[in-house]
């Protein structure tokens, strides 16, 4: 079903949002873009006469309650953003009160659906070694199936929006869809959205076909880099896993951050690209501090001659005008995962140098794509949201999805 062909007038609708934004110390939302991102659907289903429950996780309390992760702190929020009193259910496993006393027009926010270790299914406090582990495993799969009978028991039908989450076989992604029939089961907005960008991205690729993949680690991001080499026209690898690359290489890259075991990963990425043809753009300088600390001081060096109690934080000028040189005439792109540690003001001109970059290559034309947390953090810092084709509210959900990999959250709706 689709959510524009649904009526939800006198329903009740469950939807999966991911309102897994960061909080400051006090608990106020200092990011609430994934909130902004559900509010097509949530309104859709208020303007129709229909009421909402909302569920979502919020970081990973693994199973037991944790008041710091309380999705009670964001009710003020949610509430301002849908233009209703949101009322809040502190059991998720124990709201038929709240979801029957729900009348058209009211929303609803169900606590942390991961205070519950039924949501993830995976049995708590047992090693996988313990040859008890396959029993605590099939009582954990039993125990999620009821917590997802019991959350679809609140509502009339179920709404997917959390694309955030949709690479996850989780009890409100992909259990809960069981119980309910295929005309009362749809992907929100916002799905929909996610959906058509990362299939603009593959199927409709226009060429040149830049991606730009980020982070610390190469092991985080080795399935899709893979997977682009066979894709894309331009890989620019940055951010941490760049002195990875240089170390392998035979560099010197002082103390900066490297995975000694991944060497040989990254010495096959760049035999890979060069067959696939693809220019592979890695980081030449660097900006090396000899602190991890915004009031460091610094050098610019080679990337792979970076001097003892000295470590690479962010790309240098040479490595940006390289960086620019394979986005500005991309007709596609991608990008997940910073060139710096952006956090600090002091070492944010590389992920600047790529933003710039790719709001050029945008205004020219091209489709670009930002996903994952630190991406669209740094998009945000900058003020370029707008400068931009599309921003995913996921991250590892994304990189499955451009992985090629199916996702739980999506199949189960078009089951």
């Amino acid at each position: 079903m689709k959510i524009d062909q649904f009526n939800f007038a006198g329903k009740k609708a469950i939807v999966r949002v991911d309102f897994n934004v960061p909080l400051d110390e006090n608990g106020n939302v200092t990011d609430d873009t994934r909130i902004r991102g559900a509010l097509p659907t949530l309104k859709k289903i208020l303007a129709d006469g229909g009421s909402v429950i909302m569920m979502s996780h919020m970081g990973k309390p693994k199973g037991k309650v944790n008041p710091k992760l309380s999705l009670s702190q964001i009710v003020k929020n949610v509430s301002e953003h849908l233009g209703v009193d949101v009322k809040f259910a502190p059991d998720c496993a124990n709201a038929d009160n709240e979801a029957s006393a729900l009348k058209p027009g009211e929303a609803l926010l169900l606590e942390n659906l991961r205070f519950y270790p039924e949501e993830e299914g995976k049995p708590v406090g047992i090693d996988k070694a313990d040859p008890a582990y396959d029993e605590a495993k099939k009582e954990m799969k039993t125990r999620q199936q009821e917590f997802a009978k019991k959350l679809a028991s609140y509502a009339d039908c179920y709404v997917m929006d959390a694309f955030g989450t949709a690479h996850r076989k989780h009890a409100s992604t992909a259990v809960i869809d069981e119980y309910f029939d295929k005309d009362h089961k749809m992907l929100g907005y916002l799905m929909e959205k996610e959906v058509k960008a990362v299939d603009n991205v593959l199927s409709n690729i226009k060429r040149p076909f830049t991606a730009i993949m980020g982070g610390s680690k190469v092991s985080t991001k080795i399935g899709i880099i893979e997977n682009l080499l066979g894709k894309v026209d331009n890989l620019i690898l940055c951010g941490g896993m760049t002195y990875t690359f240089a170390k392998a290489q035979g560099g010197k890259i002082g103390k900066s951050i490297c995975e000694d075991d991944k060497l040989d990963v990254a010495l096959d990425v760049i035999k890979k690209a060069k067959e696939n043809g693809v220019n592979l753009v890695l980081g030449s300088d660097c900006i090396a501090a000899d602190d991890f600390s915004n009031d460091a001081n610094t050098q610019v060096c080679p990337a792979n001659d970076i001097p003892d109690g000295w470590e690479g934080l962010d790309a240098g000028p040479e490595t940006r005008k390289a960086f620019a040189e394979a986005i500005k005439n991309a007709k596609t792109i991608l990008w997940n995962g910073p060139a710096g540690v952006f956090e600090f003001d002091n070492f944010i001109g590389g992920s600047k140098a790529i933003a710039d970059a790719i709001a050029e290559a945008t205004a020219n034309g091209a489709f670009s794509l930002i996903g994952g947390g630190d991406s669209v953090a740094c998009i945000n810092k900058f003020g370029m949201a707008d400068k931009v084709s599309y921003i995913s509210t996921g991250g590892g959900a994304l990189l499955e999805a451009i992985e090629g990999k199916t996702l739980p959250g999506v199949a189960a709706i078009e089951a």
